[in-house]
């Protein structure tokens, strides 16, 4: 295998850390299973075409019309995956929750005009996801002045903003493994909560690096 192999990322906490809003047993599943899932799966597409195992899952996203079309939709779907998780993994923090601050909560008042606005815009993005996908915040550009904004969007299966020449600030997961086990079907409740363990200090190095 290639030294270039994509890798599970440890969680950065413990899998209970998150409770009571997200439980210890939905976080062993969605990690050790479901994540660990798309990177055996993109590793093994990748096999039949070993030169782009060069290149960064991002890198893959943000070309996806380069990549073979006999691997393009297993890239597209497990390298999004794989991309997707690594970074909500790192948003989520024991004892977060709370608001950003500095130039992140600025733009988000200027833009949606008020924090609550944002959080509840947000919040019906995701609701009403038909099926499977992401509710994402991303610095998107404009048509027209090329100047960059913030934008809340949503996104099918594991579909990643990049693909799209969108920057994902922040994302959450509305998959149904990722809340099923403790919520039911009540999505609206799942994305109410989760606000609990966003870690804004993470996010805010994200919209920074925009």
């Amino acid at each position: 295998m290639n030294k270039n192999i994509h890798t599970l990322p440890q969680l950065p906490y413990a899998y209970d850390a998150l409770e009571p809003y997200i439980s210890k047993e939905i976080m062993e599943l969605h990690h050790d299973k479901h994540h660990a899932g798309y990177v055996k799966n993109l590793n093994e597409a990748l096999e039949k075409f070993s030169e782009l195992f060069g290149k960064s899952a991002e890198e893959l996203l943000m070309n996806l019309n380069t990549v073979p079309e006999a691997i393009r939709m297993a890239v597209r779907n497990n390298a999004g995956g794989h991309v997707n998780h690594s970074m909500f993994w790192e948003i989520m923090k024991p004892g977060g929750g709370g608001e950003p601050t500095g130039a992140l909560l600025e733009e988000i008042k200027k833009t949606f005009g008020s924090f609550e606005e944002f959080q509840n815009t947000f919040n019906e993005a995701g609701a009403k996801r038909f099926g499977s996908g992401w509710v994402w915040l991303v610095r998107t550009h404009s048509t027209g002045s090329g100047q960059a904004k913030l934008e809340i969007l949503s996104t099918a299966n594991q579909d990643n903003p990049m693909s799209d020449g969108h920057y994902p600030i922040m994302g959450n997961d509305v998959w149904e493994h990722a809340y099923y086990l403790q919520y039911k079907n009540v999505r609206p409740d799942y994305l109410k909560a989760w606000w609990n363990v966003v870690n804004w200090q993470e996010v805010e190095k994200r919209f920074n690096k925009t």
